[in-house]
């Protein structure tokens, strides 16, 4: 992601949750990140709030800058300078701001990213500022060159081992059904697993996802997480997702990777496409993690049997295509959650001219799909 976009987000979420005046010193525009922004944000807000809290900020000032392959995110403020125990203490507190709680320390955040915190005081100018060091990452038209060799592998087969329509407590997740689709916020994710068996031992290695706000598709506000599963990933998966042995060794376990999913996806209407392969992940964790998704959730693999029920296979890329979308970074699973967001933002239209506006309305007609009826 650009650096300045996470911090603009960063700075929308602290002014709207601590009412707090932000400024910006020098930032350079050009800057890429590789970050999971939704708990890097919550970084910046947990440390916003701590100062505000209890130094009794009354601004502060963020700086964007970089030195050889690290980036540097600056938390400047005038007035009382932070001991570094302070800062101890605090990177080993959970993230919670006013109400919101979070399961993640900072010190997690950090060191996910493979990251530092620094403090720092400058006299002469009578400030003090955290430094947040984060590695810095290859622009999109290096990534995509990486990752070209991804994009024709298979899609994973349909899946049905999960009823997307039953046991699921729509009405009191605070969704309501009988909104407009063009009115609703969205979590459109997809996960990259050890293999295609959730029933029979396989894991979550990769989960991605992106918002969709007001028909828009905010590239600043996603979720990118590896995940070290504790078990060995299946070599011919290897080649599909792209991801190693050495790239989740030592990542966060799902144990902490679900429960930050499940804050960032809360009151939002899930999206997925084969949606049914990545839900029965959640279901088995249910119990073990106490985290349970209860939101509706749409699958654009239904939908497509929805809009065109008469097209001999309704894969992701061949959706897109159809659409005429643009498909990059497949099997990843932050460029998986991209496409089928596109691929939803260009159903929603032609949903509507089916007459299917609202949020009942589309569950229903995707529960009517052939694909939904197969029970296996």
């Amino acid at each position: 992601m650009l650096a300045i976009d996470i911090l603009a987000a960063a700075e929308r979420r602290i002014e709207d949750a601590l009412k707090l005046p932000i400024k910006h010193e020098d930032q350079d525009a050009s800057l890429w990140m590789r970050v999971d922004s939704f708990a890097l944000i919550q970084a910046i807000t947990f440390l916003a709030s701590r100062l505000q809290d209890h130094y009794a900020i009354r601004e502060l000032r963020l700086r964007l800058s970089a030195e050889g392959r690290m980036v540097f995110v600056d938390l400047i403020w005038s007035g009382t300078p932070v001991s570094s125990e302070t800062l101890y203490a605090w990177e080993l507190e959970p993230m919670n701001v006013g109400a919101e709680i979070s399961p993640l320390t900072l010190r997690d955040v950090i060191d996910r990213h493979g990251a530092e915190i620094w403090y720092q005081r400058d006299k002469a100018a009578h400030n003090a500022f955290f430094r947040i060091v984060l590695p810095a990452a290859a622009t999109p038209e290096v990534q995509a060159t990486d990752q070209a060799q991804h994009l024709h592998s298979e899609s994973r087969p349909e899946y049905y081992d999960f009823d997307l329509f039953a046991s699921r407590d729509a009405e009191g997740s605070g969704i309501d059904l009988d909104r407009r689709l063009a009115d609703l916020a969205y979590s459109v994710f997809d996960t990259e697993t050890t293999g295609l068996e959730p029933s029979n031992g396989d894991e979550i290695i990769q989960m991605g996802a992106v918002r969709i706000v007001n028909q828009r598709l905010l590239r600043q506000e996603i979720f990118d997480q590896l995940v070290d599963p504790r078990i060995p990933l299946k070599p011919e998966g290897i080649p599909i997702h792209g991801i190693t042995e050495a790239m989740v060794k030592g990542q966060p376990t799902l144990d902490v990777v679900l429960p930050a999913f499940h804050e960032f996806c809360h009151e939002t209407v899930l999206v997925a496409h084969n949606a049914a392969f990545d839900m029965r992940f959640f279901q088995l964790k249910e119990d073990s993690l106490g985290v349970r998704f209860t939101q509706p959730v749409l699958d654009t693999l239904l939908l497509s049997a929805v809009i065109h029920p008469n097209q001999e296979t309704h894969r992701l890329e061949i959706i897109a295509e159809r659409l005429g979308i643009n498909v990059i970074g497949r099997h990843t699973a932050l460029g998986d959650a991209y496409v089928t967001g596109e691929v939803f933002l260009k159903m929603i239209p032609l949903l509507a001219d089916m007459g299917i506006v609202t949020l009942r309305q589309a569950l229903d007609a995707a529960q009517q799909t052939y694909f939904a009826r197969i029970k296996y």
